[in-house]
């Protein structure tokens, strides 16, 4: 990963309000509108996962004293602490954790992740958002199809850079974090288009943004994931605004506009000291881009349990989750106590 970071020029982010019951839906408890919680009902330092029975298992499994257990809307959030061990040390300090549903796919996640960050940054008594609050830490816990045929499956894909193929992020003005985001956006739009039949009716339409997951929790995940033992690789995400076509299946009566996208995608060489394009998901790139540009920190881990190139899938991929999800836990662990020692 490169050094050549733009920090988010957070003193120009706006707005602060007050917001309005419009924008800032909040009832008549003081909660938010779709993942029903208040405030102090979340910690800073957050798992996502997208599937709703993963949140009741981290919560019931992984986290003691649950403070709370909310279900929404299909969305399930409990906060509670975490006390996970690495190889490294003897003891680790408890810490207060958060693990939150996100749905499948960016718009689902956009919500999620707009209203953890509301809870953290707004007043909801003034509707004004907070002089001063501290960074929040997200870490993504999700599955993967890997890319490339030497990834045994099961393998801890941890993210440096995403690759999105959603238009979520589109939407938010967060500037490159740094001149590789730049690159990769210019040659990944020329590889996409290149892929395309010329005929076809989005030529050229199909252009990728690039974020970047925050270079010392993608750190701190590999390290975790060295401690605990498990198989982990670091390399780039791509992620898709769907399943099938948007991932290079072609299963419908329709052709893909862009065919075999999947295999595109891994034979592109992003010129990053030996790092690939390693796995898609659905989820990163929004996660990474709209964090990284209001100067949260965001990562993420996902076990391949498919390989696209073998056509392979791991049919005991819980294991593989549950063990990525505990090297999430250490990571935003030992991040937390950085913070502390540094600050």
């Amino acid at each position: 990963m490169t050094n050549d970071a733009h920090e988010p020029d957070t003193a120009s982010l706006r707005p602060n309000g007050p917001f309005s019951d419009a924008d800032l839906p909040i009832d008549a408890n003081g909660r938010i509108y779709h993942l029903q919680l208040k405030p102090e009902q979340i910690a800073p330092d957050i798992l996502l996962v997208g599937d709703p029975g993963r949140a009741e298992f981290i919560g019931s499994y992984l986290l003691r004293e649950v403070e709370v257990a909310r279900e929404h809307r299909g969305l399930i959030t409990v906060t509670g602490t975490a006390e996970i061990t690495g190889g490294r040390t003897t003891v680790i300090s408890p810490l207060r954790t958060t693990v939150a549903t996100s749905g499948m796919g960016t718009p689902s996640l956009e919500i999620v992740l707009n209203e953890l960050v509301a809870l953290h940054e707004i007043d909801f008594a003034t509707r004004t958002r907070r002089k001063d609050f501290p960074p929040l830490t997200v870490i993504r816990v999700g599955t993967s199809g890997a890319l490339q045929a030497d990834m045994p499956l099961g393998t801890s894909i941890v993210t440096s850079y995403a690759v999105g193929m959603d238009n979520t992020g589109l939407f938010y003005e967060a500037p490159c974090p740094d001149s590789t985001c730049e690159r990769l956006e210019r040659e990944l739009e020329s590889a996409v288009r290149a892929a395309m039949p010329p005929a076809s009716r989005f030529h050229g339409r199909i252009r990728p943004y690039v974020s970047r997951s925050d270079p010392a929790v993608a750190q701190a995940l590999m390290q975790a994931s060295a401690d605990l033992g498990l198989r982990a690789r670091l390399g780039l995400t791509v992620s898709n605004s769907g399943f099938f076509a948007p991932q290079g299946r072609d299963v419908s009566r329709l052709a893909p506009s862009v065919p075999e996208l999947d295999r595109v995608l891994a034979d592109f060489d992003p010129s990053l000291g030996g790092q690939r394009i390693e796995n898609m998901e659905m989820e990163a790139s929004f996660l990474c881009h709209l964090l990284g540009g209001l100067g949260h920190r965001a990562g993420v881990i996902c076990p391949a349990v498919a390989n696209r190139r073998a056509e392979t899938f791991d049919h005991d991929y819980l294991d593989a989750v549950e063990q990525a999800t505990r090297a999430a836990l250490l990571a935003m662990t030992e991040i937390r106590r950085q913070d502390r020692k540094h600050g």
